[in-house]
């Protein structure tokens, strides 16, 4: 099992699964201790997508990417699943769309996992039961995966007669072509240990202790910068599956000067040969959760 991070910064924000999102939503949103918790929030169809929770998700992330009090977003199931993909009533609508119809509604499946994956501060899947299909897509596009040792994953399109394909940006770049050329084609399901031995997940801990492994990643994520973290993921798009050649040296160059240069990267450099928290950490409050 991978081992934990160990950090002096553990702020309680996930508490439980479930109570963060009222009855009549499909998605909730609650914000504690600077961390969104997004809570897809229909456990009678094992948090199955369709038109209106798509929707929401979008809404909720671009709504949290513009929130200068969020820090981090956790992104989780209520009920047994995290994600079962597709709803079979939302299906069975679409099968009766004309080609227009349906290129509008995968439009509106892209522009939200899109949404979660440029989000401006770090992003973490916490997953347990299923994530099937476009539930894999949630799961890949978040900064960091942690799952219980439970979790089922598939890739199922194909079974269906239909391909992951606004999905497969994000599968890919997790497990990579020559994983996706199986399970992509198979559409066979496969264990968190798999998962986590493919590249989809960062880590894998039982049911019990998930809600604890979350948060101690959260408190990680916490003592960097938000502006550094900001920039790192901009890093990580702009070097990402490029030849190492002279424009990507120059343009690194001048990434990190920039940041040197930056009100946080002074203080962050500052704090350390002064042997003091820099400003953006948050106070120690013994763990208690506010």
């Amino acid at each position: 099992m991978p081992r934990k991070t160990p950090t002096k910064t553990n702020r309680k924000a996930v508490k439980s699964v479930g109570k963060t999102a009222a009855p009549a939503e499909p998605c909730g949103v609650t914000i504690r201790n600077a961390v969104a918790i997004v809570t897809m929030n229909r456990p009678d169809v094992h948090n199955a997508f369709d038109e209106t929770l798509i929707a929401r998700l979008t809404g909720i992330f671009t709504a949290l990417d513009d929130d200068p009090d969020v820090r981090a977003v956790v992104l989780l199931g209520a009920g047994r699943s995290f994600c079962a993909g597709a709803d079979l009533n939302w299906m069975r609508r679409m099968a009766a769309f004309d080609h227009a119809e349906n290129l509008a509604d995968a439009n509106a499946l892209a522009t939200m996992l899109r949404t979660l994956y440029a989000l401006s501060k770090p992003t973490i899947a916490r997953v347990h039961g299923a994530a099937f299909g476009g539930g894999v897509g949630l799961v890949a596009a978040c900064d960091i995966a942690i799952a219980a040792q439970d979790t089922v994953f598939a890739l199922s399109e194909a079974r269906l007669g239909i391909i992951p394909a606004t999905i497969s940006p994000y599968v890919m770049e997790a497990i990579g072509a020559r994983q996706a050329r199986r399970y992509f084609l198979t559409g066979e399901r496969f264990t968190a240990a798999e998962a986590f031995r493919i590249g989809l997940l960062h880590d894998i801990v039982p049911l019990a202790e998930l809600d604890e492994r979350v948060n101690e990643m959260l408190g990680a994520l916490m003592i960097a910068g938000p502006a550094a973290q900001l920039e790192c993921k901009a890093l990580i798009r702009g070097v990402a599956h490029r030849p190492i050649d002279a424009d990507l040296l120059t343009g690194t160059a001048l990434h990190i000067a920039d940041v040197r240069a930056s009100p946080e990267g002074k203080e962050g450099v500052a704090a350390f040969l002064e042997k003091r928290k820099p400003a953006w950490m948050p106070a120690d409050d013994g763990g208690k959760t506010s």
